[in-house]
């Protein structure tokens, strides 16, 4: 990992992924006008995604959600450079890869700091030809194979000790090869114990759930058993 320090800002990033100028990858404009992008995501805020040299990119600037996040939409507390979302999801994302986790290589990480607050961006890896659970499952179903798969890969987390405390169906990916991804780790973080790990497996179930009500996808309670038959190693 390489690191940039200008005036009130530091850049970390992977130079075997990224040949362009860090300075400048955290701006789409730059991208734009150097016909980059390939298209846009639309959530909290805009994800971009970018053909950029050696690899395809999504850039990520992180807001808050929530009611708060209607009053200070991107500014977090400063604590040090260590210690900012887009630091720490940079660091844990290769520890998980290192732990053979199926998720997507961080390319480069930006804070910014504004007096007592800070403003973060990341640019990592886009999935080639991978759609979430909600976009699949809103128009077939899935092979018990893949859910089995579904649950290996948690377990995969799980033993590398990282709570992911958004785990939902819009955060698991499935590409073409029916390989999963699992993504965004902004405010996770390496966890002791066991306790929380039910917890991780009845937020996803609650999602599944919440998208069927809501989206009507194809989805039925034993689901949820091949889930954890992979998460238990049993076939």
């Amino acid at each position: 990992m390489k690191r940039v320090i200008k005036e009130n800002q530091t850049i970390w990033y992977d130079d075997n992924l990224l040949t362009e100028s860090p300075n400048r990858c955290f701006d789409p404009e730059y991208w734009q006008q150097n016909g980059k992008i390939t298209g846009s995501a639309e959530g909290r805020g805009t994800t971009w995604f970018i053909n950029a040299d050696k690899v395809d990119a999504a850039l990520r600037h992180y807001r808050r959600g929530g009611l708060f996040g209607k009053i200070v939409s991107d500014h977090y507390l400063f604590f040090g450079w260590s210690k900012t979302r887009s630091y720490q999801e940079f660091q844990l994302l290769n520890m998980l890869i290192e732990a053979g986790v199926n998720v997507p290589r961080p390319i480069a990480a930006r804070a910014v700091k504004r007096t007592f607050c800070y403003q973060a961006d990341l640019l990592s890896e886009k999935i080639a030809d991978a759609r979430d659970l909600v976009s699949i499952l809103q128009s077939q179903s899935l092979d018990a194979d893949v859910y089995r798969k579904i649950g290996q890969e948690i377990r995969k987390m799980h033993e590398a000790q990282v709570n992911h405390t958004d785990l939902n169906i819009h955060n698991i990916l499935i590409d073409a090869d029916n390989k999963v991804w699992i993504i965004d780790f902004d405010k996770c973080s390496k966890q002791t114990g066991n306790e929380w790990k039910s917890g991780n497996l009845k937020r996803l179930e609650r999602s599944f759930e919440k998208e069927r009500v809501k989206r009507s996808i194809q989805f039925q309670s034993l689901d949820i058993e091949l889930i954890m038959q992979g998460y238990k190693r049993e076939q």
